[in-house]
């Protein structure tokens, strides 16, 4: 069907003034990719997925939410208010709400999954670092994004959170006091800063699908690894179009089920996904007795707050991204994927177990126990990347096939 569609003549009179159907030739049909892949490579394209539900939804919110703390009549401030008509009065406001808070949460567990599979099977390695650092650049920009809109509803774990949060800027040396007054838009989490965030909320997604769409032509002109890690030959590659993109279809098409009855069943998510304390309007007067971030930003909050000094703790979050970024070049091994690395399968699983760890102790309170884990923990995070250039040395790898 679709390559009736790209031989037509109406086709070929585009492609002579745009050269748009080449483009689409080139990168969804004939696009040449290993056979060998499995569904673990579905997940850029459930990410994508994703990635439009949100710029849906987001849109369709911002057209009745109110970026404005100013008191309404019945004593909530026109944010929250807003929120909560869009969730009882606007035509099926709750679900794109719901949609817009669950697939954040999915988004971040997709991307998580898709470093995890990189990381695996070694698509940081030469020729693709450029993807690799496309992709945590990625990640910044999603918790940025996230950070943003987290204080859009004006709820009590929205406000407190920002509070929190924000402080950390001021203690950044010389300029600290400086950013964090430009950042809130005053002294303090208020009216100003709602609408900072509100702006740079609508700006990053635009940045994070310039990012992306240089992500995916950059994979496009380096092409995708395998489980393998071996360059398959040109007899061992296949057209992306019909073979993966059924199987990616498939994949999208078993996250939208499972995405429909988290908003339908569970939109909270447990907990996870959305605060609860969040249904109740901002109080600058009443401090929570815990403040933590949502579960996909925990394992860098663990990381800060691990750190008795709040500078230490800043410098700590911002190498634990560093280190992220190096990978590429502090792993030494000529082998990519972990099926043939027997010692970088068994690191990289306690490091794997450390970030979980991270997780769980950043949603929990701090207690002299859940220091020392999520201590401990860190010191792991940390040690896997001091181990890593020197793992090849003394690793004994399988001996690699020659092709897929």
């Amino acid at each position: 069907m679709l390559k009736k569609i790209l031989d037509s003549r109406a086709s070929e009179w585009v492609d002579e003034r745009t050269h748009l159907v080449r483009y689409i030739r080139f990168h969804l049909i004939d696009y040449p990719t290993p056979k060998n892949l499995n569904f673990w490579y579905a997940f850029g394209s459930i990410a994508l997925a994703i990635l439009a539900i949100q710029i849906v939804t987001g849109v369709f919110l911002a057209m009745d939410y109110k970026p404005s703390t100013m008191p309404t009549g019945n004593g909530y401030s026109e944010a929250f208010d807003s929120v909560q008509r869009i969730m009882r009065d606007v035509g099926y406001g709750w679900l794109i709400r719901y949609a817009h808070a669950v697939a954040a949460s999915f988004f971040f567990f997709v991307i998580y999954l898709h470093m995890v599979r990189s990381m695996y099977y070694g698509s940081y390695k030469k020729p693709r670092e450029f993807l690799w650092l496309m992709g945590i650049f990625i990640l910044i920009f999603m918790q940025a994004i996230v950070f943003f809109g987290y204080l859009l509803p004006w709820g009590q774990t929205s406000f407190w959170g920002a509070t929190v949060i924000t402080n950390i800027i001021g203690a950044i040396p010389v300029v600290g006091n400086w950013l964090l007054h430009l950042v809130r838009g005053g002294f303090s989490v208020g009216g100003p800063t709602l609408n900072r965030f509100f702006v740079f909320h609508f700006l990053f997604p635009v940045l994070l699908c310039v990012v992306v769409l240089w992500h995916v032509m950059a994979l496009h002109v380096v092409h995708s690894n395998n489980p393998t890690g071996v360059e398959p030959s040109k007899k061992n590659t296949i057209p992306f179009h019909p073979y993966y993109t059924v199987k990616d279809l498939f994949g999208v098409s078993v996250f939208l089920i499972i995405f429909c009855w988290f908003v339908f069943y569970h939109p909270t998510g447990f907990g996870l996904m959305m605060e609860t304390d969040n249904f109740n309007p901002a109080n600058p007067m009443r401090t929570p007795s815990d403040i933590t971030p949502v579960w996909y930003l925990t394992p860098w909050y663990e990381i800060l707050r691990t750190v008795p000094n709040k500078l230490l703790g800043i410098v700590g979050m911002v190498f634990a991204y560093v280190c992220l970024f190096l990978m590429p070049w502090l792993d030494r091994s000529p082998v990519r994927s972990a099926r043939y690395r027997p010692v970088y399968r068994q690191v990289l699983f306690i490091f794997f177990v450390a970030v979980l760890v991270l997780g769980y102790c950043g949603h929990q309170p701090v207690t002299p126990m859940y220091t020392w884990i999520g201590r401990s923990a860190a010191i792991v995070y940390f040690s896997f990347f001091v181990i890593l250039p020197f793992v090849h040395k003394f690793e004994r790898t399988k001996p690699l096939p020659e092709d897929v």
